[in-house]
């Protein structure tokens, strides 16, 4: 039984993993809008949305928190001075996923992941 085991496995031993979803939602914050599997877009959507609540708190702790997750300082500058402003009055759901379809070489379900 799965009981309270958040998340996707992803097929993936733990390290690769962490550092795919840091990957992916770091790409997301610096273009705003990615192309993925739909298994890996659910896998970072809370995570990224998290992540934007944290940068519209805006203190200390909360900029340390998004830098500890972001591979890249100016996408955590990014989320701090422009994605939280623009958010400031949503209160969720900051972000979109559109489907695709499957992926010709292995039938995969893409979509892409964007902010709105």
């Amino acid at each position: 039984m799965r009981h309270q085991v958040a998340g996707y496995r992803l097929n993936r031993p733990h390290g690769h993993r962490r550092a795919l979803r840091r990957n992916l939602i770091t790409a997301l914050f610096r273009h705003e809008r990615i192309r993925t599997t739909q298994a890996k877009a659910r896998s970072i959507r809370a995570e990224a949305e998290k992540l934007i609540t944290k940068g519209k708190r805006g203190d200390l702790h909360a900029r340390r928190q998004v830098a500890a997750v972001l591979n890249n300082p100016e996408v955590t500058r990014k989320v701090f001075e422009e994605l939280a402003p623009r958010y400031a009055t949503r209160e969720g759901g900051y972000t979109r996923m559109l489907k695709l379809g499957p992926r010709q070489g292995d039938g995969a379900e893409m979509v892409i992941l964007e902010l709105v």
